[in-house]
């Protein structure tokens, strides 16, 4: 049965679960506008302990996040960042806008490795504490071919769809060789500036497409699913997109969360439309200096 593996330190793991119970809670209640000693009560903790933990671990103060909770900054976000795929597509993935801010680079499985169903793989993969819950990660010796959050604290669901996609290959549980991805993906590492982390992307051709636009969405920022399609030369396929979206099988860093609707609503999210929120909100606070912010 797969669990958080020991090497990981279990008084982090509860830390991480604290900080996602106040990550769930600020994003199911930012309307009432939830104080700093509301929080600290969800997390089970001093209302000093956590600011400073939750600042360390998700990067930005309670109160910053709240400010990225609400539907008036999608749509602002939305109407600003209109053009942000066209101007990726001018320059391309390997110029001046290299805009994931993870630095990924991709590479597809050729048609016969896709039809092998992972045939002659390795699959190293290990479950990692988040602040937005449970992240399994898995990596082959070419890239990283997994990436999903966990609904079962052992994991055991996000592990049982990540091998129904890779039936023939040999899974390895080695979370040592996990963990820094899972670092990179959650910025613990000050990652900027390093060799490209490398993915291997099996899907259609379509999806393929559809998860490379993806990557030239900006931390911060959000499109609607009407700006994937034109960027890949679909503008009728949102459906389609749609679709495609949502069987990104490496979450986070093919940030298909930074898709929305036109409208400005967020919605469509496998993991959950609150950890879609989350995630939005947490990248916004990175991505925006604080005098804008508070603009």
């Amino acid at each position: 049965m797969p669990c958080l593996n020991p090497a990981e330190d279990p008084v982090d793991a509860r830390r991480h679960r604290a900080i996602a119970a106040a990550i769930r809670h600020l994003v199911d209640h930012w309307q009432d506008q939830p104080g700093l000693d509301e929080l600290a009560t969800v997390a089970g903790m001093s209302p000093f302990h956590f600011q400073r933990l939750f600042t360390q671990w998700a990067g930005i103060s309670p109160k910053r996040f709240l400010q990225f909770l609400t539907l008036d900054n999608a749509k602002r976000l939305l109407a600003a960042n209109q053009s942000v795929l066209d101007v990726a597509l001018d320059v391309g993935l390997s110029g001046p806008s290299r805009l994931h801010d993870l630095f990924v680079a991709c590479e597809a499985m050729t048609p016969g490795e896709y039809k092998a169903l992972g045939g002659g793989l390795t699959i190293r993969w290990g479950l990692h504490p988040t602040p937005f819950g449970p992240s399994l990660v898995a990596a082959t010796e070419r890239g990283v071919c997994w990436l999903s959050f966990a609904e079962e604290e052992d994991g055991r669901d996000a592990l049982a769809e990540m091998a129904a996609a890779w039936p023939a290959a040999r899974l390895v549980e080695d979370a040592d060789a996990t963990r820094p991805v899972a670092a990179r993906a959650f910025r613990w590492d000050g990652s900027a500036g390093r060799e490209p982390l490398r993915l291997l992307m099996k899907g259609t051709n379509f999806q393929i497409k559809v998860w490379e636009a993806l990557l030239r969405i900006p931390s911060g920022a959000v499109v609607s699913y009407e700006d994937v399609a034109r960027a890949i030369g679909q503008p009728t396929a949102m459906r389609a997109v749609g679709a495609a979206v949502g069987r990104n099988p490496v979450c986070v860093l093919i940030p298909c969360h930074r898709v929305i609707q036109k409208s400005g609503i967020i919605h469509n999210y496998r993991y959950g439309i609150p950890r879609k929120r989350a995630l939005l909100a947490w990248e916004q606070g990175h991505a925006m200096p604080e005098d804008e912010a508070a603009a």
